[in-house]
């Protein structure tokens, strides 16, 4: 009884004094790979790298607090519990077979260091250059499930009025109802047609209906209030307020995806610039500006984010081991996911959405967390005195089955996202699944050959470099 409780102090020990750090050090990597997501301008995705920050220390506080008790007292007074039935031959020869395969497998990597060294190189940097130039797609409806009653309602509704989407033209003067002013309004109501006809359906103002109440033509002076007057003022509201200063010209417009919209806009707005008044100012505003202002903050910037992350987390790493060789290590294999991700999007011909966009700051999270525990390990084999070779493969065969079921984990809660009808939650599930499987490869094919050649420029007490 009293050896099984020494057995327990010890092991809770040395999990405090050789796990735990490494852990810790694991945590902040991760958390500031996910700090990259804040400086994204969209809220929704801010919130998202908060709520994974969140996760990550509630997770860590309850490991400490919570699982390591309940193994220890589980452990220290039930010591039935802690003898628990010899497996069975089957059962012997899995986890000895798992073992032996994680054995092999790092043997053959070690070998073959330098040619799977060279190909992931060579995959990644291919996987950059051709996701420089990937799509984006930026047409919310096709996010949605495509067989849904409400999404043939609006295509319906479209081919009926040929409009569904407009962008409004705000224009501001201390006195709009002057000839000159509403003269202005006119010609840009009617031009602005014929300016776009391949995206332009309609245009409305206050002109267009006090034309229609004066027979076609444009009264002057106080003719034109006489007009405005007679209109109802529901109606009014919606093109002229109160105070008379602020007016608005509705332009409907065919539905587009938001890169041909903001390339829409930007025309519209030179247009306007063309033909300015000197006394008014306008605004180009409304829901589809607002639209592609959101999709352009989630979809560009993204390596600008991942790079960001990346930068961070080395950062974070160099204060931590003060070693920069050391803190750039498990920054490699991210690199190396980074490009086969691409890779993968475009022989799958998989465009980027606003979720898949946040991919980078992810991977750098979750790989992250696995090549810096191989590290960890690897270097307390070299300091309890063994050669480079050998400790990598007794940190593969340790901790190996552990990192496995991690990554299983995860795949498996990031596996229900595949099951949901909308398109952008399938996609990023799918390529959250793909990146994960990835952070997998790279931790046992990649990783053990760069700490075997990089293993040279870092010196470990009391060992020699081989």
């Amino acid at each position: 009884m009293n050896n099984s409780k020494n057995k327990a102090r010890k092991s809770l020990h040395k999990t405090i004094t050789k796990m735990l750090p490494a852990v810790f050090t694991a945590l902040v990597a991760t958390g500031i790979g996910f700090v990259a997501l804040y400086a994204s301008p969209v809220p929704m995705i801010q919130d998202f790298g908060k709520m994974l920050t969140i996760g990550l220390i509630v997770s860590f506080i309850l490991g400490i607090f919570l699982l390591i008790p309940v193994l220890f007292i589980r452990d220290y007074f039930f010591e039935n519990a802690k003898k628990m039935k010899q497996p069975k031959h089957n059962e012997k020869e899995t986890v000895s077979r798992m073992d032996r395969v994680l054995d092999w497998m790092t043997a053959s990597v070690i070998k073959l260091r330098w040619i799977i060294i060279a190909l992931a190189v060579i995959a990644a940097s291919f996987g950059i250059w051709v996701d420089l130039d990937a799509d984006a797609e930026t047409d919310v409806e096709t996010f949605m499930p495509q067989d849904t009653q409400e999404l043939k309602d609006i295509h319906k509704l479209r081919d009926v009025m040929g409009t569904t989407d407009q962008v409004s033209i705000v224009y501001e003067s201390d006195e709009l109802l002057t000839d000159e002013v509403m003269k202005w309004v006119n010609n840009l109501t009617e031009t602005i047609g014929t300016e776009f006809p391949d995206v332009v359906v309609e245009t409305k103002s206050i002109t267009d209906i006090v034309k229609q109440i004066n027979d076609g033509e444009l009264p002057k002076d106080e003719s034109f209030r006489d007009q405005i007057a007679e209109i109802p003022s529901e109606q009014l509201k919606l093109f002229l307020n109160e105070s008379e200063t602020k007016g608005v010209i509705t332009v409907g417009i065919k539905h587009l995806e938001a890169e041909k919209l903001k390339q829409f806009i930007d025309d519209l707005g030179t247009y306007l610039d063309n033909n300015e008044l000197d006394a008014v100012k306008t605004t180009i505003t409304g829901k589809a500006v607002l639209d592609v202002e959101m999709i352009e903050g989630l979809t560009t910037g993204r390596y600008q984010m991942t790079l960001l992350g990346m930068g961070l987390v080395f950062l974070s790493l160099l204060i931590i081991y003060r070693h920069p060789v050391k803190a750039f290590i498990p920054l490699l294999p991210i690199i190396f996911i980074v490009g086969w991700s691409g890779l993968i999007m475009y022989f799958l011909d998989i465009s980027y959405t606003p979720l898949t966009a946040t991919l980078g700051a992810l991977i750098i999270g979750i790989g992250t967390e696995f090549t810096v525990l191989i590290m960890e390990r690897f270097y307390e084999e070299r300091e309890n005195g063994l050669q480079s070779r050998e400790a990598i493969q007794t940190t593969i065969t340790s901790i190996g089955k552990a990192i496995f079921a991690s990554a299983l984990t995860t795949i498996g809660g990031f596996s229900a996202l595949l099951v949901s009808d909308f398109v952008i939650l399938n996609n990023f599930g799918m390529m959250t699944l793909i990146n994960i499987s990835l952070a997998l490869f790279s931790t046992f094919i990649v990783m053990p050959p760069i700490l075997i050649i990089l293993d040279r420029f870092i010196k470990v007490k009391q060992v020699k470099n081989i």
